[in-house]
């Protein structure tokens, strides 16, 4: 935790326009006389302070919303926390295996509601082997068979975890909405 927190403290500073340096000595002067547009080190607390305030509000968001996803709406719980439920349940069809690629239809948001990535925006679904995705899929998507539709609800531990991929954040929850509509050779 106080790797993450200093990890988190001196991205916050960095984008903040902070110098670690500067605030190390408690100079902000450079040493010149002349006057820096550092800020001082109160500054630098106050802004540590509040990275870290929104960086605890930000992962606890991602866990209450997850508890919210309850077995009386439909969500199975699996290992780590993976919530995953129904949508369209054709009951029929094939079921893959982490040894299967896949054809599917998909959509992925956070849990704000913004769409990061989908196939069914695109207009083209998309071919996977199922062993090479995140923990998430590779879990749930065994579950359905071929035609059904479920929507995952993937903690970050079984999606990106702490440090995130290209436009998804570090820590971040990731909801998809999959519809499974093939499995190679069968």
């Amino acid at each position: 935790m106080k790797i993450v927190t200093a990890l988190s403290a001196s991205l916050a500073l960095a984008v903040a326009g902070y110098s670690l340096p500067a605030l190390a000595d408690g100079h902000t002067d450079g040493g010149s006389g002349e006057q820096s547009s550092e800020p001082t080190a109160e500054e630098a607390a106050k802004a540590l302070a509040e990275a870290e305030a929104a960086a605890i509000a930000y992962h606890s968001a991602q866990q209450i919303y997850l508890s919210g996803l309850k077995a009386e709406d439909g969500w199975y719980t699996m290992q780590g926390g993976l919530r995953w439920r129904y949508t369209d349940y054709v009951g029929t069809g094939a079921k893959p295996t982490a040894a299967d690629t896949v054809t599917v239809h998909y959509a992925g948001t956070f849990i704000d509601g913004e769409t990061f990535d989908s196939s069914f925006d695109r207009g083209t679904p998309a071919t996977f082997p199922l062993n090479g995705l995140i923990p998430a899929w590779e879990m749930a998507i065994p579950q359905m068979g071929v035609g059904d539709t479920i929507e995952i609800a993937a903690p970050a531990t079984l999606a990106y975890g702490p440090r995130g991929r290209r436009s998804i954040p570090g820590g971040a929850t990731l909801l998809f909405t999959v519809q499974l509509i093939s499995i190679a050779g069968r």
